[in-house]
């Protein structure tokens, strides 16, 4: 399953920060319906994520509904991603 979508990075701040994507709600109720066969706990997905030319495996995280996309430093980097752009994701889900 593949899902395409644009939206900003925002910086989700912890003991380290990290840099996310949030899934758009239409998209994370797609997600959802697959959730229980390809979770491995947590409610964490594994997926593909594909910004530009650069693709990178990560898992979602579940959060308010709908699922946040962590953006790996190796990605931002190759892909000259900062805090505010507006990306467009594309995320392959294997079920």
């Amino acid at each position: 399953m593949e899902i395409e979508f644009t939206d900003t990075v925002f910086e989700w701040r912890g003991p380290a920060p990290y840099h996310f994507v949030r899934v758009p709600e239409d998209d994370a109720l797609v997600i959802q319906d697959v959730a229980a066969a390809v979770t491995y706990g947590w409610g964490m997905i594994p997926v593909s994520v594909t910004i530009g030319g650069t693709t990178m495996t990560t898992a979602l995280w579940p959060k308010d509904g709908s699922y946040y996309v962590p953006l790996k430093d190796r990605l931002r980097d190759a892909e000259g991603v900062g805090l505010g752009d507006v990306v467009t994701v594309r995320l392959r889900i294997d079920v």
